[in-house]
């Protein structure tokens, strides 16, 4: 069953990538939408889930938050010497951006993805009633991962190919996730601290990048009006599933 529930959240990953390849000549409001996405899941859906899950406090802060940061700054450490390979090279292209960026947070967006496979079955051991809201949760925001992980991967220069490579993956990782419950459980600590550091890595892509790439050329206000729709949508989708 939980399986069979999880091919929902496969099709719609493959809508909200299907999405934001119609729309590549609103560029800037694609990005806008995204990084509102962005933000939303990771303070309305990542946060408060992280921050219930990994419980316990380090010198006085949940280890939830400390790991939100280190995602935070690993994020931005390893663009940063990407960046740098690629200009030690002579690469110009794609205003300095490192492909390989683009394609480590999908990756990144891949697991996310599996874990919320992962969160499906789970909910559905635990009762049928629970696996059903747990699962319109995932279904429901998984449009939005599958709009990032397109949008991101080709933002940083990654052929069109790879982009859609890693929306496949995206889509099947939840599939996988729930069928992988018939043979592990994870601890709820573990589990928090990966959407803290998780949260940290999307918090830096949304900030630092997407959202000034989406401004830069289209300062417009519709572009905002994307953005605060994205964040938005997320904490409908939060509040629906509550």
């Amino acid at each position: 069953m939980a399986v069979f529930v999880a091919l929902g959240a496969f099709l719609m990953t493959l809508a909200g990538g299907w999405t934001a390849q119609r729309v590549t000549d609103r560029r800037h409001l694609v990005l806008g939408l995204a990084g509102g996405l962005m933000l939303g899941v990771v303070g309305l859906d990542l946060l408060p889930e992280a921050l219930h899950a990994a419980g316990r406090e380090v010198f006085g802060v949940p280890a939830a938050l400390l790991l939100f940061v280190a995602g935070f700054l690993v994020a931005h450490l390893v663009e940063r010497l990407l960046a740098a390979r690629q200009a030690s090279h002579g690469a110009d292209e794609n205003n300095g951006r490192a492909p390989e960026v683009g394609l480590t947070a999908a990756a990144a967006m891949v697991g996310h993805s599996f874990m919320d496979g992962v969160a499906i079955g789970a909910a559905f051991q635990v009762g049928g009633g629970m696996g059903t809201a747990v699962a319109l949760a995932v279904i429901a925001h998984d449009f939005a991962d599958g709009f990032n992980t397109y949008t991101i991967t080709s933002l940083y220069g990654n052929a069109r190919r790879k982009a859609i490579a890693m929306l496949v993956a995206d889509a099947a990782a939840p599939v996988a996730g729930a069928a992988s419950t018939a043979f592990l459980t994870i601890p709820e600590a573990l589990l928090g601290g990966y959407l803290g550091f998780f949260g940290g890595v999307l918090l830096y892509l949304a900030a630092a990048e997407i959202l000034p790439e989406a401004h830069h050329e289209h300062p417009a206000p519709a572009t905002l009006l994307c953005t605060v729709a994205g964040a938005a949508f997320i904490w409908l989708v939060v509040g629906l599933a509550a």
